[in-house]
């Protein structure tokens, strides 16, 4: 079974930062793509970064230049750094799994507030 616990969200003003964490168990960590997703209040769940079993990334356009994903293999956890935060970046943030060997898993969801 497969399990992502997240951690990090919190309450910052706008021009803040926060790092997201998102510890991984039940998985080959190592050979799995990695992502990142928010969900703001009535609207859908967006992608938001991403990174490959070889330390590819990729960012959506609103979070390009401030917003930076790493992983830790030895640790099975991917980080998300959020720099220059914004009203509009408030939302509940998401991990996600890609395993070959054992599908797709959704963390629970940490949530980020950025406000004055």
């Amino acid at each position: 079974q497969v399990q992502l616990v997240e951690s990090g969200g919190g309450l910052v003003q706008p021009g803040g930062s926060l790092r997201l964490s998102c510890a991984a168990s039940g998985s080959r960590f190592s050979i799995s793509s990695l992502g990142w997703y928010r969900q703001a209040p009535g609207k859908e769940r967006e992608w938001v970064a991403g990174i490959t079993s070889g330390s590819s990334t990729n960012y959506a356009d609103s979070v390009k230049g401030r917003f930076t994903i790493s992983r830790d293999n030895a640790k099975n956890t991917v980080y998300l750094q959020m720099n220059s935060l914004k009203p509009e970046d408030t939302a509940v943030y998401y991990c996600k799994i890609s395993s070959p060997s054992s599908g797709i898993y959704w963390g629970q969801g940490t949530q980020v507030t950025v406000s004055s």
